[in-house]
């Protein structure tokens, strides 16, 4: 039995009420507040009390996955934001050099503001991606929020405040009618922020029209959540608890397929008896949950982390689906490990699995051409390079391709690579 737990939320303004933190080095504390002023800061009390190792800090994982470190931030940044809090600056000049910073710190990677988002007969779709002919990206408004921040967050820009980079749509019926005119669209990836902060009440209203009407070839609908792992009395004690499973219900038994798309960043994340009993909850519902995380720097860059956690997630009824390579954007200095490394970490937890959960595929890059997978590092004609793949492409017809890229040592991103044999430029460039 899963008692209720009250819930807690902290950011910035109230950081100071965290216990925890009073026995934290005063200089550690100070480079938390001061990198809090720059990028989304947000953890609630179950993360604190029950993921949190206190006595492994600054290391411990999940620390370093929700609070912000002095590392974070360039030099000069970091300086600049600390001198104005030391000299206790008007919050107008904080926020006029916060918003500074932030510009400069590739708030929307991968062409999503100028690429992802539909247009058609002169109407913008603002709170839309649609990439992938197959898939079509929703941000409903009322769920751009997390019931905690995770620090390499490539969407940190939802959550700064500034509305003109923000994707988000309350029109509940524009979802529907947009899928009845694309036909190729057969998913839905409702995400965020996290759309299971919303109540179940809220949620309802841009998932019913789908489940009644069946627009278009529509045949499953996810929800990308970060919520089993940061606050799974979601789904078991919180009011509308109940009501949230029975929409799941509803959804399944309409014939759509439900899928939780769940970031688990590691093992620890899955340890305790209340998120183990949020996962068999949602499974009884009959939706699937799938699991997947960016790779990142003092937090799971280890491949025993990786095998501890995919075996985990299979025996718990969850199946392994994405290692993702963390994206070019906000603190990604801090948290980057080259391409080599990620697939040498990718392929030395995939060897300590067995063929269940290596349904994972990784490390993928999704980057502005597609998504595109590191298969392998190999020699060809004497040439050590990297072999690549689509598994998705921005035009279709890239899906599958595998292509090869010179290896490159400090190679971080796709835009690192060049192209191998002496080819001036990769076929998706051209």
């Amino acid at each position: 039995m899963i008692e209720p737990v009250r819930y807690k939320l902290y950011s910035r303004k109230n950081i100071d009420q965290i216990p925890q933190l009073k026995n934290l080095p005063e200089e550690l504390l100070a480079g938390i507040k001061t990198v809090s002023a720059v990028l989304p800061f947000r953890v609630n009390n179950y993360v604190v009390e029950q993921l949190i190792d206190w006595d492994n800090i600054p290391d411990d994982p999940i620390f370093q996955l929700t609070f912000p470190q002095p590392g974070m931030l360039e030099r000069r940044y970091f300086e600049r934001v600390r001198n104005l809090l030391k000299n206790n600056a008007s919050k107008e000049d904080i926020h006029s050099a916060a918003r500074k910073i932030q510009m400069n710190l590739n708030p929307h990677p991968a062409g999503q503001m100028d690429l992802n988002v539909p247009e058609e007969s002169g109407k913008t779709f603002n709170g839309m991606q649609h990439k992938y002919n197959e898939t079509v990206l929703f941000f409903p408004a009322q769920g751009q929020t997390c019931h905690a921040y995770c620090t390499y967050c490539f969407r940190w820009a939802q959550f700064i405040g500034l509305e003109s980079i923000k994707f988000a749509s309350s029109d509940t019926g524009v979802l529907a009618d947009y899928l009845q005119n694309h036909p190729e669209a057969t998913d839905v990836l409702f995400t965020g922020g996290d759309p299971l902060f919303m109540q179940a009440k809220v949620l309802r209203r841009y998932i019913e029209p789908l489940i009644k009407e069946k627009p278009g070839n529509l045949a499953a609908i996810r929800i990308g959540t970060k919520a089993l792992a940061y606050w799974p009395y979601r789904f078991l004690t919180d009011n509308d608890a109940d009501d949230l499973m029975r929409l799941f219900e509803e959804v399944v038994a309409s014939g759509l397929q439900l899928s939780i798309m769940s970031h688990f960043s590691h093992y620890r994340e899955l340890e305790t008896p209340v998120v183990q009993a949020a996962l068999k909850r949602i499974l009884n519902t009959g939706a699937v949950i799938r699991c997947q995380a960016p790779l990142v720097r003092h937090v799971n860059d280890d491949p025993a982390i990786w095998a501890e956690m995919w075996k985990a997630q299979v025996k718990l009824g969850a199946i392994p689906y994405y290692m993702f390579v963390a994206r070019n954007t906000g603190a990604k200095k801090y948290f980057k490990i080259s391409l080599a490394r990620a697939f040498n970490i990718f392929t030395g937890a995939y060897r300590q699995v067995s063929g269940l959960c290596r349904t994972v595929r990784g490390p993928s890059m999704s980057a502005n051409p597609g998504k595109v997978m590191i298969c392998g590092i190999t020699k060809i004609d004497g040439e050590k390079v990297f072999a690549l793949k689509f598994i998705q492409g921005r035009n279709a017809d890239w899906t599958n391709q595998i292509f090869f890229a010179r290896y490159d040592e400090e190679a971080c991103w796709l835009n690192d690579l060049k192209p191998a044999f002496g080819e001036k430029d990769f076929f998706f460039n051209q």
